[in-house]
Protein backbone atom coordinates (compact mmCIF):
# COMPACT_ATOMS: atom_id res chain seq x y z
CA UNK A 1 0.00 0.00 0.00
CA UNK A 2 2.69 2.66 0.95
CA UNK A 3 4.04 2.01 -2.45
CA UNK A 4 1.46 2.41 -4.23
CA UNK A 5 0.46 6.03 -2.52
CA UNK A 6 4.44 6.70 -3.59
CA UNK A 7 3.93 5.72 -7.34
CA UNK A 8 0.34 7.61 -7.47
CA UNK A 9 2.10 11.11 -5.53
CA UNK A 10 4.78 10.61 -8.07
CA UNK A 11 2.77 10.55 -11.13
CA UNK A 12 0.50 13.22 -9.95
CA UNK A 13 3.38 15.73 -9.63
CA UNK A 14 4.76 14.38 -12.97
CA UNK A 15 1.48 15.68 -14.40
CA UNK A 16 1.67 19.27 -12.70
CA UNK A 17 4.34 21.65 -15.06
CA UNK A 18 6.83 23.97 -12.87
CA UNK A 19 5.06 27.34 -14.24
CA UNK A 20 2.22 29.16 -12.20
CA UNK A 21 -0.79 30.91 -13.30
CA UNK A 22 0.64 33.87 -12.28
CA UNK A 23 3.83 34.27 -13.93
CA UNK A 24 1.54 33.14 -17.56
CA UNK A 25 -1.20 35.63 -16.87
CA UNK A 26 1.74 38.49 -16.03
CA UNK A 27 3.94 37.62 -19.34
CA UNK A 28 0.32 37.75 -21.41
CA UNK A 29 -0.81 41.31 -19.48
CA UNK A 30 3.00 42.35 -20.76
CA UNK A 31 1.85 41.05 -24.60
CA UNK A 32 -1.21 42.66 -24.26
CA UNK A 33 0.33 45.94 -23.17
CA UNK A 34 2.93 45.68 -26.44
CA UNK A 35 0.34 44.92 -28.44
CA UNK A 36 -1.83 47.59 -27.84
CA UNK A 37 0.66 50.26 -28.11
CA UNK A 38 1.99 48.86 -31.16
CA UNK A 39 -1.44 49.11 -33.12
CA UNK A 40 -1.54 52.65 -31.54
CA UNK A 41 1.55 53.88 -32.91
CA UNK A 42 1.11 51.95 -36.28
CA UNK A 43 -2.40 53.82 -36.48
CA UNK A 44 -2.23 56.98 -34.54
CA UNK A 45 1.62 58.09 -34.75
CA UNK A 46 2.67 56.36 -38.45
CA UNK A 47 -0.79 57.21 -39.52
CA UNK A 48 -0.83 53.90 -41.55
CA UNK A 49 -4.00 51.44 -42.75
CA UNK A 50 -4.82 48.62 -40.72
CA UNK A 51 -7.47 46.45 -39.71
CA UNK A 52 -8.18 48.15 -36.47
CA UNK A 53 -11.15 46.46 -34.89
CA UNK A 54 -10.63 42.98 -36.01
CA UNK A 55 -7.22 43.63 -33.89
CA UNK A 56 -8.58 45.09 -31.21
CA UNK A 57 -11.04 42.26 -30.79
CA UNK A 58 -7.83 40.05 -30.64
CA UNK A 59 -5.75 41.87 -28.01
CA UNK A 60 -9.63 42.11 -26.03
CA UNK A 61 -9.60 37.95 -25.94
CA UNK A 62 -6.22 37.64 -24.31
CA UNK A 63 -7.45 40.58 -21.57
CA UNK A 64 -10.93 38.93 -21.14
CA UNK A 65 -9.04 35.42 -20.52
CA UNK A 66 -6.94 36.80 -18.30
CA UNK A 67 -9.31 38.41 -15.90
CA UNK A 68 -11.33 35.03 -16.29
CA UNK A 69 -8.33 32.99 -15.14
CA UNK A 70 -7.41 35.66 -12.39
CA UNK A 71 -11.08 35.68 -10.86
CA UNK A 72 -11.28 31.90 -11.78
CA UNK A 73 -7.81 30.08 -10.03
CA UNK A 74 -5.43 31.62 -7.53
CA UNK A 75 -2.39 33.22 -8.49
CA UNK A 76 -0.21 30.66 -6.88
CA UNK A 77 -2.05 27.84 -8.97
CA UNK A 78 0.03 26.01 -10.56
CA UNK A 79 -1.03 24.68 -13.92
CA UNK A 80 -0.80 20.99 -15.13
CA UNK A 81 0.82 20.35 -18.36
CA UNK A 82 -2.05 19.73 -20.48
CA UNK A 83 -3.41 23.03 -19.17
CA UNK A 84 -0.25 25.13 -19.20
CA UNK A 85 -0.03 23.94 -22.95
CA UNK A 86 -3.02 24.82 -23.95
CA UNK A 87 -2.82 28.45 -22.68
CA UNK A 88 0.45 28.64 -24.31
CA UNK A 89 -1.17 27.39 -27.85
CA UNK A 90 -3.73 30.24 -27.39
CA UNK A 91 -1.16 32.45 -27.23
CA UNK A 92 0.60 30.90 -30.57
CA UNK A 93 -3.03 31.59 -32.43
CA UNK A 94 -3.99 34.77 -31.25
CA UNK A 95 -0.24 36.13 -31.83
CA UNK A 96 -1.00 34.06 -35.52
CA UNK A 97 -4.12 35.90 -35.75
CA UNK A 98 -2.61 39.17 -35.07
CA UNK A 99 -0.09 38.73 -38.26
CA UNK A 100 -2.18 37.41 -40.51
CA UNK A 101 -3.89 40.83 -40.25
CA UNK A 102 -0.63 42.46 -40.77
CA UNK A 103 1.13 41.62 -42.81
CA UNK A 104 1.51 37.86 -42.06
CA UNK A 105 5.91 36.90 -42.13
CA UNK A 106 6.51 39.90 -43.81
CA UNK A 107 6.03 42.18 -39.89
CA UNK A 108 9.07 41.92 -37.82
CA UNK A 109 7.03 40.77 -35.57
CA UNK A 110 6.85 37.53 -36.44
CA UNK A 111 9.91 36.82 -34.36
CA UNK A 112 7.33 37.06 -30.99
CA UNK A 113 6.30 33.00 -32.13
CA UNK A 114 9.19 32.05 -30.34
CA UNK A 115 8.24 33.63 -27.21
CA UNK A 116 5.48 30.51 -26.18
CA UNK A 117 8.17 27.81 -27.27
CA UNK A 118 10.68 29.25 -25.01
CA UNK A 119 8.65 29.51 -21.95
CA UNK A 120 7.30 25.34 -22.66
CA UNK A 121 10.64 24.65 -23.14
CA UNK A 122 11.55 26.16 -19.48
CA UNK A 123 8.39 24.64 -17.71
CA UNK A 124 7.12 22.00 -19.34
CA UNK A 125 8.31 18.38 -20.51
CA UNK A 126 9.85 17.70 -23.65
CA UNK A 127 7.52 16.23 -25.93
CA UNK A 128 4.83 18.96 -24.99
CA UNK A 129 7.31 21.56 -26.29
CA UNK A 130 7.72 19.55 -29.84
CA UNK A 131 4.37 19.75 -30.55
CA UNK A 132 3.70 23.40 -29.34
CA UNK A 133 7.11 24.47 -31.32
CA UNK A 134 5.56 22.20 -34.65
CA UNK A 135 2.37 24.28 -34.37
CA UNK A 136 4.34 27.96 -34.09
CA UNK A 137 6.78 27.06 -37.65
CA UNK A 138 3.02 25.48 -38.99
CA UNK A 139 1.80 29.13 -37.98
CA UNK A 140 4.44 30.66 -39.45
CA UNK A 141 4.71 28.56 -42.74
CA UNK A 142 0.84 29.77 -42.79
CA UNK A 143 1.80 33.36 -42.68
CA UNK A 144 3.89 32.90 -45.51
CA UNK A 145 0.75 32.43 -48.00
CA UNK A 146 -2.11 33.83 -46.29
CA UNK A 147 -1.69 36.82 -44.99
CA UNK A 148 -3.21 40.75 -45.26
CA UNK A 149 -1.18 43.56 -46.56
CA UNK A 150 1.63 44.88 -44.58
CA UNK A 151 0.48 48.31 -43.01
CA UNK A 152 2.44 51.04 -45.42
CA UNK A 153 1.88 54.80 -45.11
CA UNK A 154 1.70 54.38 -48.89
CA UNK A 155 -1.49 53.13 -50.99
CA UNK A 156 0.66 50.64 -53.26
CA UNK A 157 2.78 48.66 -50.51
CA UNK A 158 5.79 47.34 -51.75
CA UNK A 159 5.64 43.42 -52.63
CA UNK A 160 8.93 41.53 -50.56
CA UNK A 161 10.06 39.05 -52.76
CA UNK A 162 9.69 34.93 -52.26
CA UNK A 163 13.41 34.48 -51.02
CA UNK A 164 13.14 37.23 -48.36
CA UNK A 165 10.07 35.56 -46.81
CA UNK A 166 11.90 32.01 -46.75
CA UNK A 167 14.74 33.88 -45.40
CA UNK A 168 12.20 35.69 -42.64
CA UNK A 169 11.01 32.02 -41.80
CA UNK A 170 14.09 30.61 -41.39
CA UNK A 171 15.35 32.84 -39.26
CA UNK A 172 12.25 32.12 -37.28
CA UNK A 173 12.66 28.87 -37.37
CA UNK A 174 16.37 29.06 -36.19
CA UNK A 175 15.95 31.45 -33.44
CA UNK A 176 13.22 29.20 -31.82
CA UNK A 177 15.02 25.98 -31.88
CA UNK A 178 18.09 27.50 -30.44
CA UNK A 179 16.38 29.24 -27.75
CA UNK A 180 14.08 26.02 -26.94
CA UNK A 181 17.01 23.77 -27.08
CA UNK A 182 18.88 26.35 -24.93
CA UNK A 183 16.22 27.07 -21.83
CA UNK A 184 15.36 23.43 -21.87
CA UNK A 185 19.13 22.73 -20.86
CA UNK A 186 19.04 25.54 -18.30
CA UNK A 187 16.07 24.19 -16.76
CA UNK A 188 17.34 20.38 -16.73
CA UNK A 189 20.83 21.19 -15.55
CA UNK A 190 19.04 23.43 -12.69
CA UNK A 191 16.91 20.45 -11.95
CA UNK A 192 19.83 18.42 -11.56
CA UNK A 193 22.23 20.42 -9.65
CA UNK A 194 19.22 20.98 -7.14
CA UNK A 195 18.55 17.44 -6.83
CA UNK A 196 21.92 16.74 -6.35
CA UNK A 197 22.10 19.10 -3.64
CA UNK A 198 19.00 18.05 -1.86
CA UNK A 199 21.31 14.47 -1.83
CA UNK A 200 24.09 15.56 0.04
CA UNK A 201 21.66 17.48 2.33
CA UNK A 202 20.27 14.23 3.16
CA UNK A 203 23.81 12.30 3.48
CA UNK A 204 24.61 14.83 6.00
CA UNK A 205 21.30 15.13 7.66
CA UNK A 206 21.84 11.56 7.99
CA UNK A 207 25.63 11.62 9.33
CA UNK A 208 24.21 14.49 11.37
CA UNK A 209 21.93 12.28 13.66
CA UNK A 210 24.54 9.74 14.16
CA UNK A 211 26.44 12.57 15.52
CA UNK A 212 23.48 13.52 18.39
CA UNK A 213 23.30 9.68 19.18
CA UNK A 214 26.70 10.74 20.66
CA UNK A 215 25.52 13.48 22.50
CA UNK A 216 22.21 11.85 23.69
CA UNK A 217 24.75 8.76 24.78
CA UNK A 218 26.84 11.09 26.79
CA UNK A 219 23.97 12.54 28.55
CA UNK A 220 22.20 9.30 29.06
CA UNK A 221 26.01 8.40 31.29
CA UNK A 222 25.68 11.94 32.69
CA UNK A 223 22.24 11.50 34.30
CA UNK A 224 22.50 7.52 34.84
CA UNK A 225 25.93 7.82 36.28
CA UNK A 226 24.64 8.92 39.95
CA UNK A 227 21.99 6.72 40.33
CA UNK A 228 24.24 3.70 38.79
CA UNK A 229 26.81 4.27 41.94
CA UNK A 230 24.12 4.78 44.28
CA UNK A 231 22.75 1.51 43.42
CA UNK A 232 26.31 -0.54 43.35
CA UNK A 233 27.03 1.68 46.70
CA UNK A 234 23.80 0.20 48.38
CA UNK A 235 23.93 -2.91 47.28
CA UNK A 236 27.41 -3.39 48.52
CA UNK A 237 26.19 -2.30 51.82
CA UNK A 238 24.10 -4.54 51.38
CA UNK A 239 25.83 -7.72 50.51
CA UNK A 240 28.04 -7.10 53.38
CA UNK A 241 25.26 -7.07 56.02
CA UNK A 242 23.26 -10.37 54.70
CA UNK A 243 26.58 -12.22 54.13
CA UNK A 244 24.47 -15.37 56.06
CA UNK A 245 21.60 -14.84 54.03
CA UNK A 246 22.36 -16.92 50.95
CA UNK A 247 19.13 -16.48 49.25
CA UNK A 248 19.14 -12.81 49.31
CA UNK A 249 22.77 -12.63 49.92
CA UNK A 250 22.92 -13.85 45.75
CA UNK A 251 19.83 -11.81 44.79
CA UNK A 252 21.48 -8.42 46.28
CA UNK A 253 24.88 -9.10 44.45
CA UNK A 254 22.76 -10.51 40.96
CA UNK A 255 21.38 -6.81 41.19
CA UNK A 256 24.93 -5.33 42.19
CA UNK A 257 26.66 -7.32 39.26
CA UNK A 258 23.81 -6.10 37.03
CA UNK A 259 24.66 -2.35 37.91
CA UNK A 260 28.21 -2.32 37.08
CA UNK A 261 27.70 -4.02 33.66
CA UNK A 262 25.30 -1.06 33.01
CA UNK A 263 27.97 1.30 33.97
CA UNK A 264 30.17 -0.31 31.75
CA UNK A 265 28.10 -0.47 28.83
CA UNK A 266 27.33 3.49 29.43
CA UNK A 267 31.07 4.19 29.89
CA UNK A 268 31.85 2.08 26.62
CA UNK A 269 29.61 3.95 24.58
CA UNK A 270 30.97 7.04 26.11
CA UNK A 271 34.43 6.11 26.15
CA UNK A 272 37.16 8.20 24.15
CA UNK A 273 40.57 6.94 23.02
CA UNK A 274 43.51 9.55 25.02
CA UNK A 275 43.87 11.41 22.04
CA UNK A 276 40.38 12.27 21.63
CA UNK A 277 40.47 13.37 25.13
CA UNK A 278 43.66 15.60 23.83
CA UNK A 279 42.67 19.00 22.47
CA UNK A 280 45.93 18.41 20.22
CA UNK A 281 43.44 15.82 18.44
CA UNK A 282 41.43 18.73 17.18
CA UNK A 283 43.84 19.57 14.69
CA UNK A 284 46.33 16.50 12.46
CA UNK A 285 49.07 16.76 10.62
CA UNK A 286 49.69 15.77 6.73
CA UNK A 287 50.88 13.00 7.96
CA UNK A 288 47.98 12.14 10.02
CA UNK A 289 45.49 13.04 7.43
CA UNK A 290 46.68 10.20 5.07
CA UNK A 291 47.30 7.47 7.20
CA UNK A 292 43.64 8.73 8.23
CA UNK A 293 42.22 8.65 4.45
CA UNK A 294 43.79 5.80 3.24
CA UNK A 295 43.14 3.55 6.46
CA UNK A 296 40.18 1.56 4.92
CA UNK A 297 41.73 0.57 1.54
CA UNK A 298 45.60 -0.27 2.98
CA UNK A 299 44.39 -4.20 3.11
CA UNK A 300 42.69 -4.51 -0.52
CA UNK A 301 43.94 -5.72 -2.82
CA UNK A 302 45.20 -2.72 -4.27
CA UNK A 303 48.36 -1.50 -3.05
CA UNK A 304 48.25 1.89 -1.55
CA UNK A 305 51.61 3.94 -1.71
CA UNK A 306 51.21 7.18 0.83
CA UNK A 307 54.35 10.02 0.91
CA UNK A 308 54.61 13.29 2.19
CA UNK A 309 57.41 15.75 2.41
CA UNK A 310 57.78 19.53 1.72
CA UNK A 311 58.89 20.41 -1.71
CA UNK A 312 62.44 21.44 -3.18
CA UNK A 313 61.31 25.12 -2.98
CA UNK A 314 59.99 25.76 0.64
CA UNK A 315 62.31 27.38 3.11
CA UNK A 316 62.08 28.31 6.67
CA UNK A 317 58.43 27.86 7.88
CA UNK A 318 57.30 26.87 4.59
CA UNK A 319 59.55 23.60 5.40
CA UNK A 320 57.42 22.78 8.18
CA UNK A 321 54.75 20.36 8.22
CA UNK A 322 51.06 21.95 7.92
CA UNK A 323 49.10 21.63 11.12
CA UNK A 324 45.53 21.47 9.62
CA UNK A 325 41.80 21.91 11.68
CA UNK A 326 40.23 18.38 11.74
CA UNK A 327 37.47 19.05 9.23
CA UNK A 328 34.88 15.93 8.69
CA UNK A 329 34.30 16.99 5.20
CA UNK A 330 37.73 17.30 4.22
CA UNK A 331 38.10 13.40 5.35
CA UNK A 332 34.80 12.53 4.23
CA UNK A 333 36.06 14.05 0.57
CA UNK A 334 39.60 12.67 0.37
CA UNK A 335 38.21 9.12 1.35
CA UNK A 336 35.81 8.69 -1.38
CA UNK A 337 38.49 10.00 -4.12
CA UNK A 338 40.95 7.45 -2.93
CA UNK A 339 37.72 4.64 -2.95
CA UNK A 340 37.02 5.62 -6.84
CA UNK A 341 41.15 5.23 -7.19
CA UNK A 342 41.12 1.75 -5.45
CA UNK A 343 38.26 0.61 -7.55
CA UNK A 344 40.04 1.75 -11.10
CA UNK A 345 43.48 1.19 -10.53
CA UNK A 346 45.44 -1.41 -11.76
CA UNK A 347 47.57 -2.63 -9.10
CA UNK A 348 48.69 0.18 -7.44
CA UNK A 349 47.07 3.90 -6.10
CA UNK A 350 49.94 6.88 -5.29
CA UNK A 351 49.14 9.12 -2.24
CA UNK A 352 51.46 11.84 -2.51
CA UNK A 353 51.25 15.55 -0.50
CA UNK A 354 53.51 18.27 -0.54
CA UNK A 355 53.88 21.93 0.54
CA UNK A 356 55.89 25.22 0.84
CA UNK A 357 54.87 28.57 2.46
CA UNK A 358 52.10 29.43 0.23
CA UNK A 359 49.95 26.15 -0.67
CA UNK A 360 49.09 22.69 0.68
CA UNK A 361 48.95 19.67 -2.37
CA UNK A 362 47.41 16.30 -2.39
CA UNK A 363 47.54 13.68 -5.70
CA UNK A 364 45.69 11.07 -5.75
CA UNK A 365 46.73 8.75 -9.08
CA UNK A 366 45.36 5.19 -10.02
CA UNK A 367 47.46 2.62 -12.45
CA UNK A 368 44.21 2.20 -14.40
CA UNK A 369 42.51 3.19 -17.35
CA UNK A 370 41.88 6.60 -16.91
CA UNK A 371 39.28 9.19 -17.15
CA UNK A 372 37.31 8.70 -20.46
CA UNK A 373 37.44 11.76 -22.49
CA UNK A 374 33.89 12.61 -23.01
CA UNK A 375 33.76 12.86 -18.59
CA UNK A 376 36.77 14.95 -18.15
CA UNK A 377 35.55 18.67 -18.62
CA UNK A 378 32.27 17.52 -16.38
CA UNK A 379 33.72 15.45 -13.93
CA UNK A 380 32.23 16.95 -10.46
CA UNK A 381 29.12 17.81 -11.85
CA UNK A 382 26.07 15.92 -10.28
CA UNK A 383 25.08 13.10 -12.15
CA UNK A 384 28.09 12.72 -14.35
CA UNK A 385 29.36 9.07 -13.26
CA UNK A 386 32.72 7.69 -14.39
CA UNK A 387 31.27 4.35 -13.84
CA UNK A 388 29.60 2.19 -16.87
CA UNK A 389 26.26 1.03 -16.55
CA UNK A 390 25.79 -2.42 -15.12
CA UNK A 391 29.43 -1.73 -13.70
CA UNK A 392 30.28 -3.93 -10.54
CA UNK A 393 33.11 -3.09 -7.24
CA UNK A 394 36.00 -5.77 -7.26
CA UNK A 395 33.90 -7.44 -4.32
CA UNK A 396 30.93 -8.59 -6.51
CA UNK A 397 28.11 -5.51 -5.82
CA UNK A 398 26.87 -3.82 -7.99
CA UNK A 399 27.65 0.04 -8.27
CA UNK A 400 25.43 3.04 -7.52
CA UNK A 401 26.40 4.30 -10.87
CA UNK A 402 24.19 7.51 -9.39
CA UNK A 403 27.43 9.76 -10.22
CA UNK A 404 27.11 11.74 -6.95
CA UNK A 405 30.00 10.93 -5.41
CA UNK A 406 32.64 12.64 -7.25
CA UNK A 407 29.86 16.18 -6.68
CA UNK A 408 29.72 15.46 -2.67
CA UNK A 409 33.41 15.03 -2.26
CA UNK A 410 33.83 17.91 -4.53
CA UNK A 411 31.58 20.02 -3.24
CA UNK A 412 32.82 19.25 0.72
CA UNK A 413 36.20 19.57 -0.35
CA UNK A 414 35.99 23.31 -2.14
CA UNK A 415 33.84 24.23 1.15
CA UNK A 416 37.09 23.91 2.94
CA UNK A 417 39.46 26.29 0.38
CA UNK A 418 41.01 23.81 -1.82
CA UNK A 419 40.64 23.71 -5.50
CA UNK A 420 40.41 20.68 -7.24
CA UNK A 421 41.95 19.23 -10.42
CA UNK A 422 41.16 16.09 -12.63
CA UNK A 423 43.56 14.79 -15.58
CA UNK A 424 44.94 11.49 -16.91
CA UNK A 425 48.77 10.74 -16.80
CA UNK A 426 50.62 11.69 -19.76
CA UNK A 427 51.59 8.80 -22.24
CA UNK A 428 53.04 6.40 -22.17
CA UNK A 429 51.85 5.64 -18.58
CA UNK A 430 48.01 5.34 -18.20
CA UNK A 431 45.72 6.05 -14.91
CA UNK A 432 43.76 9.08 -13.43
CA UNK A 433 45.06 11.77 -11.23
CA UNK A 434 42.94 14.08 -8.85
CA UNK A 435 45.00 16.89 -7.45
CA UNK A 436 43.58 18.92 -4.52
CA UNK A 437 45.60 21.78 -3.45
CA UNK A 438 44.57 24.52 -0.50
CA UNK A 439 45.98 27.72 0.10
CA UNK A 440 48.35 27.10 3.23
CA UNK A 441 46.47 29.92 5.56
CA UNK A 442 42.97 28.45 4.59
CA UNK A 443 44.21 24.65 5.47
CA UNK A 444 45.70 25.94 9.17
CA UNK A 445 42.44 27.82 9.63
CA UNK A 446 39.56 27.01 11.46
CA UNK A 447 36.18 25.92 9.16
CA UNK A 448 33.95 29.07 9.28
CA UNK A 449 30.32 28.12 11.51
CA UNK A 450 28.28 27.79 8.64
CA UNK A 451 30.62 24.67 7.45
CA UNK A 452 30.45 22.98 10.73
CA UNK A 453 27.00 22.80 10.73
CA UNK A 454 26.70 21.93 7.20
CA UNK A 455 29.21 18.93 8.35
CA UNK A 456 28.74 18.22 11.97
CA UNK A 457 29.82 14.24 12.96
CA UNK A 458 30.70 13.57 8.85
CA UNK A 459 31.71 9.99 8.88
CA UNK A 460 33.62 8.49 5.81
CA UNK A 461 31.09 6.35 4.03
CA UNK A 462 30.55 5.59 0.62
CA UNK A 463 27.18 5.27 -0.09
CA UNK A 464 26.96 7.39 -2.54
CA UNK A 465 29.85 6.68 -4.90
CA UNK A 466 30.64 8.05 -8.58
Amino acid sequence: MPSKMVSESTRVAAARSRLKLGTIVRLRWLAVLGQSLTVAFVTLGLGFDMPLGPSLLLIALSSWLNIYLQLRFPARFRLSNTFATALLVYDVLQLGGLLYLTGGIDNPFTMLLVAPVTVSAATLPLRNTVQLGVLALTVAAALMVYNMPLPWGSPTPPELPLVYRIGHFAAVTSCMVFLAIYAWRITKESGEMSDALAATEHVLAREQKLHALDGLAAAAAHELGTPLSTIVLVTKELEREMRNDGAHHDDIALVRSQAMRCREILQKLTKRSPEEEDPMHASFTIEELLTEGVAPYQNGLIQVQVSSGPRETAKGDGAEEPLGVRRPGILYGIGNIIENATEFAASKVAVTASWDDAEVALEIADDGPGFRPEVMDVLGDPYVTTRPAGAKRRDGKKTGGLGLGFFIAKTLLERSGARLNFENRAAPASGAVVRIVWPRHEFESKPAAGFQRFVPGLAMRSDYGS
